[in-house]
């Protein structure tokens, strides 16, 4: 039964979102932020921060800073030296991921939904408004991640990789999935804050909320805020 239900919530999700486009019509040209500098020395230890590493699904009210966000985004896919290598491993140093970020409750930031822009350190506007619960409800209608101040969408180019190694390469672009979702993880906790990795999620439905390319495939989600 359990099985059915999930299936059917998937079903209705996918019917829901099908097809649908939510870019504004008014946001006819993109708008970058920049983004505050990252901090390279913090209070945490690695230690602490492995030992303390939870998943959180129940979110305070309290925003999140601009600060917050650009160090939690930088630990996803920031650059990390001359030579654009990033904060988590990547095959090939191809870096096949695609960083989104859905605000609702950011100070000094405009609810809407973002793309990353690591050579920059900067986010790109795409969408206006916020659509955090349009995104719960292509994540099969896990409504509590609407709490959160932030959702974080991990995605994917896979054509990056493969390129050059071939249906091998989606293994490669998969670890580095995981690798960007602990540093998350690590730096939110750092930060005393709390996430948690969702995988279950209709794709087409999470790509028509965000308006991704083609190309680009969702692969998780992270809810990023302060724990209740």
């Amino acid at each position: 039964m359990k099985i059915i239900a999930v299936l059917t919530i998937g079903l209705l999700a996918a019917i829901m979102f099908s097809g649908k486009k939510h870019r504004s019509s008014a946001n006819t040209e993109l708008k970058n932020i920049k983004l505050p500098s990252p901090v390279y020395g913090g209070e945490t230890s690695i230690e602490e921060a492995l030992k303390r590493r939870r998943s959180v699904r129940e979110y305070s009210d309290e925003p999140l800073t601009l600060t917050q966000v650009s160090q939690i985004l930088w630990a996803a896919q920031g650059i990390t030296d001359s030579r654009n290598f990033r904060t988590a491993p990547s095959a090939g140093a191809l870096y096949p991921l695609e960083v989104y970020l859905v605000v609702g409750n950011v100070q000094d930031l405009p609810e809407g939904v973002y793309r990353y822009q690591p050579n920059h350190h900067e986010l790109s506007l795409e969408l206006e408004g916020d659509k955090r619960k349009a995104v719960a409800q292509a994540a099969l209608l896990q409504n509590w991640m609407t709490k959160a101040p932030v959702i974080l969408v991990i995605a994917a180019v896979y054509g990056r990789t493969t390129i050059k190694y071939g249906a091998r390469g989606k293994r490669y672009v998969h670890m580095e999935a995981g690798h960007t979702a602990q540093n998350v993880y690590l730096q939110a906790m750092s930060l005393n804050l709390g996430t948690v990795i969702v995988g279950a999620f209709v794709d087409q439905a999470v790509k028509n909320v965000l308006t991704m390319k083609k190309q680009e495939q969702p692969l998780a989600i992270m809810p990023i805020g302060s724990a209740q």
